[in-house]
């Protein structure tokens, strides 16, 4: 991440969290007090950015980008699927999947 684009998060989340208004001149004299120089159109571009979005909702937001998890449903099962006594099914054995062969299993090696 460039380094005026982490000072300008970092600037707006302050500005943020005090409840003061972002704006290009607030961002800059933060930027400017903690001594790094960036280039100018940083400043402006997250002021834009928080015109029109909400700081708070986009720290919120950030898990809700892609698509929902997987939700299991329980089958029904006896008196819930209407009395008739359905039979459960086996429980799922465990399939042991073959080892790997390593390369000292092979009769040679890489430093041979």
């Amino acid at each position: 991440m460039p380094i005026g684009e982490q000072a300008c998060t970092y600037a707006c989340l302050i500005l943020s969290d005090d409840g003061i208004p972002i704006t290009v001149e607030k961002i800059a004299t933060l930027v400017k007090a903690a001594k790094i120089s960036i280039e100018s159109y940083w400043p402006i571009l997250f002021a834009k950015l928080a015109e029109k979005k909400n700081i708070e909702d986009l720290i919120t937001d950030i898990g809700a980008g892609g698509g929902g998890a997987a939700v299991a449903v329980a089958a029904p099962t006896g008196a819930a699927a209407g009395g008739s006594a359905a039979a459960a099914p086996p429980p799922e054995e465990k399939k042991e999947e073959p080892k790997e062969e390593s390369d000292e299993d092979m009769g040679f090696s890489l430093f041979d």
